[in-house]
């Protein structure tokens, strides 16, 4: 669980109707445009841990990409390995050794006000986890996705715990269902899937 260090973002309602092409339009503007700046691979770091309900949102996303088919793609952080406060400083270390230019997508829960429970948020820039629940971790990521699974400010430990799992599943959908659409839709176009997507054999 997270606090992020851009304010620049997207709130996107996912109780809205339009609430899946909101996000994907805005993820596929701030990964397309990212591509251009010569980033060799796109890594989705999904942070978080399957033992509490409202911090699951990570692993859950990751496990429902574990079957991504596309080449320099790649997904770190599921419900059997999940990244968390006690490896990520490793698994970042990982990334850097293995990938010379990663763009690293970084994805959180995080709790935020009462009337932003719901939101999910994209933003260019760096998450640093682990801060909503004292934890002192190095900022990640070059974007951020995060979902406000539940409102903060005193006891956030329980408040994770207490999370509905109706919120975090519906978020995970869109958010796994939102980044296949925008890696398809990247892989469409010429100029940049040459670079980055094309389909594993």
């Amino acid at each position: 669980m997270l606090v992020r260090t851009v304010c620049k973002q997207v709130y996107v309602d996912i109780n809205s109707d339009w609430a899946f092409k909101k996000f994907t339009d805005a993820l596929y503007t701030l990964i397309s445009s990212s591509l251009k700046n010569d980033y060799d691979s796109i890594v989705f770091i999904c942070i978080g841990t399957d033992r509490s309900t409202g911090d699951s949102l990570g692993p859950l996303i990751g496990y429902k990409l574990n079957d991504l088919k596309y080449k320099n793609v790649y997904v770190y952080g599921s419900l059997d390995e999940p990244v968390h406060a006690k490896n990520l400083d490793k698994v970042m270390e990982r990334i850097s050794s293995c990938y010379e230019r990663p763009f690293v997508v970084a994805i959180d829960a995080c709790l935020g006000k009462m009337d932003h429970v719901g939101f999910i948020t994209l933003g260019q820039g760096s998450i640093k986890p682990g801060s909503g629940v004292k934890k002192d971790l190095a900022p990640v990521g070059d974007m951020y996705i995060t979902g406000i699974v539940n409102f903060g400010g005193f006891m956030d430990y329980l408040i994770l715990q207490n999370t509905r799992l109706s919120i975090v599943m519906k978020m995970a959908d869109i958010i796994s269902m939102g980044i296949r659409y925008v890696l398809w839709k990247i892989n469409c176009n010429s100029a940049l899937s040459s670079m980055l997507c094309n389909t594993k054999a």
